[in-house]
């Protein structure tokens, strides 16, 4: 049996069903404007064979008063140091949109430390390779809520609550800064297996800007194509946690 890891979640980590004895650690990093909280029916699912960690960025919810992080080379730089001491057993990232590029971001960070990921899921999320010149963060608010509600990545009962889109807006707009702005630097391509999952119908993602992930590790690579757009994991959420369990296991 693995033994417990004696170590604080701190700010950055949600542990919503902790499973000391469980032989494989999964770390969840969200789409822009998303919370650790997207992850918690994952979480529920995979306890207490796979203790699941879902990652909270600074400006929302709980830390909705902390400054917001608007690059993803700063939130790599924050996370890595606490991620790696979770790292005493096989880890498997999953990031969904710009949580992808986190999660590969974060990854390179900790091969280079010595630690390689069992694997890392890049969901809705063109390679780090490949580029658009996106501006919505530079948008209206009016012009920002039009493009959550065309992804269908916001509650509609949040995007029509004018209070609490004034609590979430400054954080959204930070996230897709962060996501529209990373750009690449070339370096060694990751060691562990990549797995691109995306949907057919998604604007953010054509198939060959998915399957450009292939060109980021050295080990196996493979592209799963699922029915649905940006948020297709909203309505294939049992075959996604499927491929999990499957790699995983």
């Amino acid at each position: 049996m693995t033994t417990e890891t004696t170590v604080e979640t701190g700010a950055w980590i949600r542990r919503f069903h902790p499973a000391p004895k469980a032989g494989h650690r999964l770390v969840c990093f969200p789409h822009a404007g998303g919370s650790a909280s997207f992850y918690f029916p994952v979480s529920r699912t995979l306890s207490p064979h796979v203790d699941v960690l879902a990652i909270q960025y600074p400006g929302r919810q709980d830390r909705r008063h902390e400054p917001c992080v608007d690059s993803i080379a700063g939130l790599a730089d924050a996370l890595v140091d606490e991620i790696r001491p979770w790292c005493d057993r096989p880890v498997t990232f999953f990031g969904h949109s710009m949580g992808a590029s986190l999660a590969f971001e974060v990854a390179s960070r900790l091969e280079e430390r010595g630690t390689v990921l069992h694997g890392l899921f890049a969901s809705g999320r063109r390679a780090p390779s490949t580029t658009r010149d996106e501006r919505v963060h530079l948008k209206d608010d009016d012009g920002l809520i039009a493009d959550i509600t065309r992804l269908s990545g916001t509650d509609t009962q949040v995007l029509g609550d004018p209070e609490i889109l004034r609590m979430i807006l400054p954080a959204v707009r930070a996230d897709y800064r962060a996501a529209e702005t990373y750009r690449w630097t070339e370096g060694p391509r990751l060691s562990c297996p990549v797995l691109a999952l995306t949907g057919d119908d998604d604007p953010q993602v054509t198939l060959d800007e998915a399957r450009a992930w292939g060109h980021h590790t050295s080990g196996p690579f493979d592209l799963r194509v699922f029915p649905g757009g940006h948020f297709y994991l909203n309505n294939q959420a049992a075959e996604v946690i499927a491929a999990l369990r499957d790699h995983m296991r």
